[in-house]
């Protein structure tokens, strides 16, 4: 294949659905549909966590930077799919498709990362109460997100500038809904052994080390959830903890290269999926939550012990 010069390779054609303008047409408003109730949803828990002093824990502050992770990640590709839907075949600028690409690294690691730090905030909460609030007080937990957020970004930086510096074919098609990591690798016109082996390192960082992490966590957790010798506080407990459980990594499974159309779909609305019902988990599951909410929906918004 020719090799592009930087004068000619100066944008992306997105054509995941190109021949299928009507389902083209369904996407987009089950798409938009989606992306407002995930605004609406993460931003009404954000806002919560904020105004309401009772939810000023690390738990409730961790899931508001999930929320807001949500938020991030759908708008920084769900325009783009929007766009793509409407025009059949969506031009997009080089710097925009690498910029794009960039915040989905960013918040996917990120989250990864964050989930993480969620099963040991519970692991201290349930396994060692009496010492929790001193361990996790306001100068731990606050310095923990803020750097499960460098962490993704550095990596995401890291995997954008190794993409930008790969020379590309004349062909920039990219059969997929956005710019997607490994749809734009294949398009490049030399060795990418060594972005493939940085990925898969990124992937072992920042997928298997918190997946291990939960694992063992839960394990100590449900360990000693069965050592509380009342009912009561058992399903206090289980109830505690089981809302990350329910927390898949979406972002990290998202966009995996599927080929076929109905592939790309299910990776689509997966990725979707969750963003949108998390708010809902978070908030039916758990009681201060749920009250919280419906305190502020209905009106009633009052801090108490004022």
């Amino acid at each position: 294949m020719e090799t592009a010069n930087d004068s000619m390779l100066t944008e992306f054609v997105l054509v995941r659905l190109s021949y299928h303008p009507k389902l083209q047409k369904v996407l987009f408003v089950l798409v938009l549909c989606t992306y407002v109730m995930i605004l609406l949803g993460n931003g009404i828990l954000i806002s919560v966590v904020i105004y309401d002093v009772h939810l000023h824990t690390p738990m409730y502050f961790f899931l508001s930077n999930v929320s807001f992770l949500d938020i991030f990640y759908t708008s920084s590709s769900v325009p783009l799919i929007l766009g793509s839907f409407l025009k059949g075949r969506k031009k997009v600028s080089f710097p925009e498709c690498m910029v794009q690409m960039l915040f989905s690294f960013d918040t996917g690691a990120t989250d990864c990362v964050l989930l993480g730090i969620m099963a040991l905030d519970c692991f201290l909460a349930i396994c060692y109460p009496l010492r929790y609030p001193a361990i996790m007080s306001k100068g731990t937990y606050v310095p923990m997100a803020a750097g499960c957020w460098i962490a993704g970004f550095v990596d995401s930086l890291v995997q954008t500038s190794l993409a930008v510096q790969l020379p590309f074919c004349t062909n920039n098609i990219i059969h997929h809904f956005e710019c997607e990591i490994l749809a734009i690798l294949k398009l490049a016109c030399a060795d990418i052994s060594i972005i493939v082996i940085n990925l898969v390192g990124s992937s072992l960082l920042f997928l298997a080390v918190p997946l291990l992490v939960i694992a063992i966590s839960y394990i100590f957790i449900v360990g000693t959830i069965l050592r509380i010798p009342s009912t009561e506080e058992k399903q206090k407990a289980f109830s505690t903890c089981s809302t990350h459980l329910t927390v898949p990594m979406s972002k990290a499974n998202a966009g995996a290269g599927h080929q076929s159309v109905i592939g790309a779909l299910i990776s689509l609305f997966y990725g979707m999926m969750t963003p949108m019902l998390n708010p809902l988990i978070y908030s039916l599951r758990n009681k201060d939550a749920k009250a919280a909410v419906q305190n502020m929906l209905g009106g009633k918004y009052l801090i108490k012990h004022t």
